[in-house]
């Protein structure tokens, strides 16, 4: 069976109790999220404590704990994604309060708002600003964090959310400038 149909089943079968499928399913995700996760990582601030393992690691142990329901390997991926951006802004969050009310960062951002390529982006700020996102529009979020976190292209983010792959591009045209202008006020 091929690697696309493997990974929801072995998830499904995990979550039911079956132990002996986590240890089929970790090879074959494994280096699709340390990758992912290292490419996450490069749009943190250097002196970040977390390093793409352990970030890998803490996102698989959340996904564990859920109740998932994965139809396909690029939604498990954007799920894992997703769940990595959340172990960030929880990191950041406890960070912040360590040292009892450090300021803002700024958010350096330019015209062409790379998301997730932005260095030294504060990711409270970037995260806020997808959460009004996804209040508003929860399809063109969803887009940007598949895109940007998840690293899909336009032809698998169109597959996995059933759209074409125009209306994807109109909808991350639209969510940078939605998120550039939020992010800029």
């Amino acid at each position: 069976m091929d690697r696309e149909h493997t990974v929801p089943r072995l998830i499904t079968a995990w979550r039911t109790g079956d132990a002996a499928d986590l240890e089929s399913l970790l090879p074959l995700v494994y280096d699709e999220l340390h990758a992912l996760a290292t490419r996450r990582m490069r749009a943190e601030r250097p002196d970040h404590t977390l390093q793409p393992t352990a970030l890998v690691h803490e996102a698989f142990l959340r996904l564990s704990g859920s109740a998932l329901n994965v139809a396909d390997r690029v939604h498990f991926f954007a799920l894992a994604a997703n769940t990595m951006r959340r172990v960030l802004v929880d990191h950041a969050k406890a960070r912040r309060r360590d040292k009892r009310g450090a300021g803002v960062q700024a958010v350096p951002l330019d015209d062409a708002l790379h998301v997730a390529e932005a260095p030294n982006a504060d990711i409270e700020a970037l995260d806020e600003a997808l959460e009004a996102l996804a209040a508003q529009d929860p399809r063109k979020a969803r887009v940007i964090e598949l895109h940007y976190f998840a690293g899909l292209n336009y032809d698998e983010i169109a597959e996995a959310l059933e759209l074409s792959v125009a209306t994807v591009n109109r909808d991350l045209r639209f969510a940078r400038a939605w998120l550039h202008d939020r992010l800029q006020s």
